[in-house]
C-alpha cells in the first residue's frame, strides 16, 4: 500500500507541446526525463526524490508506450550500476537516490563509470538533503563530483530552469563523454510551480526498438593501462568540452543589476538563489518580482567552474562575495585561484562573512550580506542601512521571544499512533531490567527514532543496513551480547551481504532484531522484497526467514511485533543463548500507516452498505489507576496522555488513551508484560450491531445503573 497513488501526476506526464505542466520540483524532473528520449530510469527510494520513481511505477502504461525500462533497485550501488548501459551504447539513462549518504553507497560504481565514460547521455538526480530539514550526515555531493571527475549541477529553483537543464545535461554529458549529477535541494523538490511542456520522446533504442548487437571496446573497460589512458582524457579532453558546452549554452546566468551598483557581485550556487533573492529584497536590494539591485553571477553548474565567466564578472567589481553554502568551501577557493591566474584585484568574500557551516536560511544571509557590504566599503551600497535593516530584524525577533516567553519547544520526531516498531524497544528496555544494560546498535530507518525520548534505546547509528555489520567491533568485549537492530528495509539494502554473511562468516556471537513492517516506510511505503510484490504488483516470491536460512543462520525467531511479554521472552533468551552463534528475532507487525490506508475505505464501504463492523481501542479506568505513568514511560503512544480527575481527593493527574487510539493493544501489553497495574481495558465498538447485540447492550446498561445507584440508564 503506497502512501499515495500519483494518478493525476501520471495524467499530467502525457501532456504535451503547448500544455503547461503544474507540480512539484521533481515531478518537473520526471516530465522532463520523459522530454529527453531516456531509455532506461532507475533508483532507490530515499526523501526528497523518491517521487521519481513513486510516480513512474505508476505510468507504467506510459512507459511501455515509450519503451522505457523501469528499475526499482535494492540499493543506491544498484542504481547507479545501471548508467553502465550509456558506457558503449548511444542510449540515455537517468537514475536517482538521496544524497550524500546514498552516493557514498553508490561510490565504486559512479567510479566506475566516471572513469570510461559514456557514450549515450547518462543522469545522476540526487536529493541534496543538507541543512535544516536534513533527516542525514550534513555533508555535500560536491566533494564526490569533484573526487570522481564528472559534472555537478545544482540549477536555480524555478520548474522551467529545471526542466531545461534536465535536458541540457544529456546534451552535456554526450558532448563531454561524461556522467551529469544533478543536485536537487529539498524545498526545490517540493516548491510548485508551472512551465511549458514539451512533447515525450521515444528513445531510439528502447525495449520496443532493440539494439542492434553487442559493443565490445577494451579501452572503455577500467583496467590498466587503459585507465591511464581514461585519467589523461579526463582533464585533456572531456573537461574542455564540458567547459565549452557551459559556456556556449549559457547554463550558467548573469543578472546584470543596476548600474550604480556594478562595483559589487555576488557568485552563488543556482539552488541559493532563492534565499539570497529574499535576503536582498529584505535588505531593500531586490524588488518583490526577484530583481536584484547587486549584480549576480548564478551557477546553475557548480563543478567545472568556466574560468573566462568568472573572470568576465568579477573584472570589473571591487569585491564580490560567494555564496556557497556548507564546508568545504570550494566554489570560494576555485573563485580565488582562477582571480589570481587571471591576475585581477577583486577581492572575494566568503565564509569571512557567512557560517562556515550550515544551512544558509533568510536570518544567515541577511546578516551575512550585511557583513559584506561593510567589509566592501561600497558607496553604492551603504553598510550602515543594511545593518540598520538586520538589526531591525534582530529586535522583532526578541520582541516575539518576549511574547512567547521562552523559546518554541522542540518537537523531535517520534513514532506514529500504534507503530508496530514501540513495542519492540518497550520489550528491549524490560529485557535490561533483569538482564542488565547492553549495547544497542542502531540503524536508519523509522526505527531510529528509539534513540530519543522516551525510549534512548540505541548506542550508534553507523548506516542504513550496518547496525549488525556495526557491532563487531564490540561484542567480543562486551559481557551482555550486543543488540543489533536493522529493518526489513535495511536487510535487503545491504544488512544481509555486510552484516549477517560476515557474522555467520566469522561465527561471531550477537543478537539481531529485524523489525519486518512490509516496507520502506520512512521513505513513502515502496514495497520490498519482503513486502510480498514488486512496484508492478508481481509476486517477488522473497522471504527474510529463507534468506537468514540460505546463509546459515539457525537460531531464528518470529515474535508479533504487538505481543510485548513474548517479545521480551525472545530478547531474553536470545541474550542468554552465549555460545550459539547469531540469534535472530524476526519481529513482524506491518507498518500501522500502510494498514490504516488499506483497511479504513474497505471499513468505510462496509458501513455504507450496513454491515456490522467492529472497531477495537483501550481505555484507562481512572478509579484504579495509581498515577505512577510507567506505561507512558515504557510505550510512549501519542494517545496515551494524562488528564485530571474528577475526584477532588486525587490532585495527580492519571493516564488517559484520546480517541486516537488505533486499537493496536500495546499499552495493554506494556502494562502486562512489566507487571504495571491493571487499569487497562479493551473496547469494542460495534457498529451496524444486529437487533440481538442492541438488546444485550440495554439490558447491561440498565443492569450497570440498577447496581450502580447514580449511573444513567442507556436508551
Amino acid at each position: 500500500m503506497p502512501e499515495r497513488s500519483f494518478a493525476e501526476e501520471v495524467r499530467q506526464l502525457e501532456i504535451g507541446a503547448g500544455e503547461t505542466f503544474e507540480g512539484e520540483g521533481i515531478l518537473a524532473v520526471t516530465k522532463a526525463l520523459l522530454q529527453s528520449g531516456v531509455s532506461y530510469v532507475g533508483g532507490y527510494q530515499g526523501a526528497p526524490v523518491s517521487a521519481l520513481v513513486d510516480v513512474l511505477s505508476d505510468a507504467q502504461d506510459l512507459l511501455a508506450r515509450l519503451g522505457i525500462h523501469l528499475e526499482t533497485c535494492a540499493n543506491e550501488a544498484g542504481a547507479a550500476s545501471m548508467l553502465s548501459a550509456s558506457i558503449n551504447y548511444p542510449i540515455r539513462g537517468a537514475v536517482t537516490f538521496k544524497s550524500i549518504v546514498g552516493t557514498n553507497v553508490a561510490s565504486d560504481a559512479l567510479s566506475n563509470l566516471s572513469s570510461p565514460g559514456v557514450t549515450g547521455g547518462a543522469l545522476i538526480v540526487v536529493g541534496e538533503d543538507y541543512g535544516e530539514g536534513s533527516s542525514i550526515i550534513q555533508e555535500r555531493s560536491h566533494a564526490v563530483a569533484m573526487k570522481s571527475q564528472f559534472w555537478l549541477l545544482d540549477p536555480r529553483p524555478d520548474l522551467q530552469k529545471i526542466v531545461d537543464l534536465v535536458e541540457q545535461a544529456f546534451e552535456l554529458s554526450e558532448a563531454s563523454s561524461t556522467p551529469v549529477m544533478m543536485e536537487l535541494r529539498i524545498r526545490a523538490c517540493h516548491m510548485t510551480g508551472r512551465f511549458e511542456a514539451r512533447d515525450n520522446r521515444a528513445p531510439r533504442f528502447s525495449t520496443r526498438d532493440l539494439l542492434p548487437g553487442p559493443v565490445f571496446d577494451k579501452d572503455r573497460i577500467s583496467l590498466p593501462p587503459a585507465t591511464y589512458v581514461q585519467e589523461k582524457l579526463k582533464t585533456e579532453v572531456r573537461w574542455p568540452a564540458a567547459q565549452r558546452f557551459i559556456a556556449e549554452r549559457g547554463l550558467n546566468e548573469v543578472f546584470a543589476g543596476e548600474a550604480e551598483a556594478q562595483e559589487l557581485g555576488l557568485i552563488l550556487q543556482g539552488g541559493m538563489y532563492n534565499n539570497v533573492i529574499a535576503a536582498l529584497r529584505a535588505l531593500g536590494l531586490a524588488d518583490a518580482f526577484g530583481n536584484s539591485r547587486i549584480p549576480l553571477l548564478v551557477l546553475n553548474c557548480v563543478y567545472p567552474l568556466v574560468p573566462d565567466e568568472v573572470a568576465d564578472f568579477c573584472c570589473s567589481r571591487k569585491a564580490v562575495l560567494v555564496v556557497e553554502e556548507g564546508q568545504p568551501n570550494f566554489i570560494e577557493t576555485a573563485v580565488k585561484a582562477l582571480l589570481s591566474d587571471a591576475e585581477l584585484a577583486t577581492r572575494v568574500h566568503g565564509k569571512d562573512c557567512l557560517p562556515m557551516a550550515g544551512e544558509y536560511v533568510g536570518a544567515v544571509l541577511l546578516d551575512g550580506l550585511a557583513k559584506f557590504f561593510a567589509k566592501a566599503r561600497s558607496t553604492a551600497v551603504p553598510a550602515g542601512a543594511a545593518a540598520a535593516r538586520v538589526r531591525a530584524v534582530e529586535e522583532s525577533r526578541r520582541q516575539a521571544l518576549e511574547v512567547l516567553g521562552a523559546p518554541v519547544p522542540t518537537r523531535p520526531p517520534g513514532f506514529c499512533t500504534g507503530c508496530p516498531e514501540r513495542p519492540v524497544f518497550s520489550a528491549i528496555k524490560l529485557v535490561q531490567e533483569r538482564v542488565g544494560p547492553v549495547h544497542v546498535s542502531a540503524d536508519i530507518g523509522c526505527h531510529s527514532f528509539a534513540t530519543l525520548e522516551p525510549f534512548k534505546v540505541g548506542n550508534t547509528i553507523l548506516g542504513y543496513g550496518l547496525g549488525l555489520a556495526s557491532s563487531t567491533g564490540l561484542s567480543s568485549m562486551m559481557r551482555n551480547p550486543v543488540v543489533s537492530i536493522m529493518g526489513d528495509g535495511g536487510f535487503w539494502h545491504q544488512g544481509l551481504t555486510t552484516g549477517i554473511a560476515n557474522h555467520v562468516f566469522n561465527r561471531d556471537e550477537g543478537v539481531l532484531l529485524i523489525l519486518k513492517n512490509g516496507y520502506s516506510s520512512a521513505t513513502g511505503h515502496q514495497h520490498i522484497p519482503s513486502t510480498g510484490s514488486n512496484s508492478r504488483d508481481q509476486a517477488s516470491g522473497m522471504d527474510i526467514e529463507a534468506a537468514l536460512k540460505g546463509v546459515g543462520v539457525d537460531w531464528i525467531r518470529t515474535v508479533d511485533s504487538y505481543r510485548v511479554g513474548r517479545m521480551v521472552t525472545a530478547l531474553k533468551e536470545a541474550v542468554l543463548a552465549r555460545g550459539k552463534g547469531l540469534r535472530v528475532i524476526i519481529a513482524d507487525g506491518e507498518c500501522m500507516l500502510a494498514r490504516q490506508r488499506r483497511e479504513k475505505p474497505a471499513t468505510a464501504k462496509r458501513l455504507k452498505a450496513g454491515e456490522r463492523v467492529v472497531r477495537t481501542r483501550f481505555g484507562v479506568d481512572e478509579t484504579t489507576c495509581t498515577g505512577d505513568h510507567s506505561c507512558i514511560r515504557l510505550s510512549g503512544c501519542p494517545t496515551l496522555t494524562v488528564r485530571s480527575t474528577g475526584d477532588p481527593l486525587r490532585r495527580a493527574p492519571v493516564a488517559h488513551v484520546t480517541d486516537g487510539c488505533v486499537g493496536c493493544g500495546n499499552c495493554g501489553e506494556v502494562a502486562e508484560a512489566a507487571v504495571l497495574c491493571p487499569s487497562f481495558h479493551r473496547l469494542e465498538i460495534v457498529q451496524n450491531a444486529g437487533w440481538p447485540e442492541r438488546l444485550l447492550a440495554r439490558l447491561r446498561r440498565r443492569t450497570i445503573a440498577w447496581l450502580q445507584p447514580g449511573a444513567k440508564a442507556g436508551a
